[in-house]
């Protein structure tokens, strides 16, 4: 795979239109790529985003976008990988490459000394245990956000990581959906990592999860086209 750092920072309309125009583009053999980039401060709706989970935008931008789930945010800190891989070559359909995505995530963080960082029943991305040890955990807090399309069979949009961001953004929404979800980043967990060393991290734990022989039977039914 392909991977490559986008100019900061990123508009993301502008990324989105080239991330569309990339998926329209190519074909059977064009390589897979991953996108790292840092947008400026924007909330995006998803394709089943409703309006009222946009409790306060303030100055901040609302982008109605074309991925799953409801609403999240994008702001300086955070990086997000865009994923575009051809499924169909790869031999998996969507569930699955949502398992990947969120356990390269997970593998990620193990490594980064979080090794609570889990999947939480019917609530897509990534959790960490809040407040961290040696405090007694309270509420599992959402570190990582997954959003994705698929055209063609072709996947675009992708995951977001919490890296060392002003977190207030998220008090002004329900984020994903979810009335009072409590949203935290690596160095409220302690971890000093910069966002260029986090991408490149996440880059290479997306490419080895992606990229890893699907088990047999992988391609028996397929899954909804987006999520988050």
């Amino acid at each position: 795979m392909l991977i490559r750092w986008l100019p900061a920072p990123a508009d993301y309309h502008q990324t989105w239109e080239a991330m569309k125009a990339f998926t329209a583009a190519r074909g059977p053999e064009t390589p897979d790529e991953i996108w790292l980039v840092e947008h400026p401060p924007v909330f995006t709706l998803g394709l089943a985003g409703k309006p009222e989970h946009v409790l306060a935008p303030r100055d901040v931008p609302v982008v109605k976008s074309d991925r799953g789930g409801q609403v999240t945010y994008h702001g300086p800190g955070q990086v997000v990988a865009y994923v575009l891989l051809d499924l169909k070559r790869a031999g998996y359909f969507v569930k699955e490459y949502v398992a990947r995505v969120e356990q390269a995530v997970i593998d990620m963080l193990a490594g980064l000394g979080l090794p609570d960082a889990r999947r939480k029943p019917d609530a897509p991305g990534v959790y960490v245990d809040w407040p961290r040890p040696p405090e007694a955990a309270l509420e599992l807090a959402k570190i990582s956000a997954l959003g994705i399309k698929v055209h063609r069979g072709c996947t675009y949009h992708g995951v977001a990581l919490n890296v060392a961001m002003d977190l207030s953004p998220f008090t002004w929404i329900n984020p994903c959906g979810y009335a009072g979800l409590r949203t935290i980043d690596l160095a409220s967990c302690g971890c000093g990592v910069s966002l260029e060393e986090a991408g490149n991290r996440l880059a290479r734990h997306l490419e080895q999860a992606l990229t890893a022989q699907a088990p047999a039977g992988a391609l028996a039914a397929p899954a909804p086209a987006a999520v988050e």
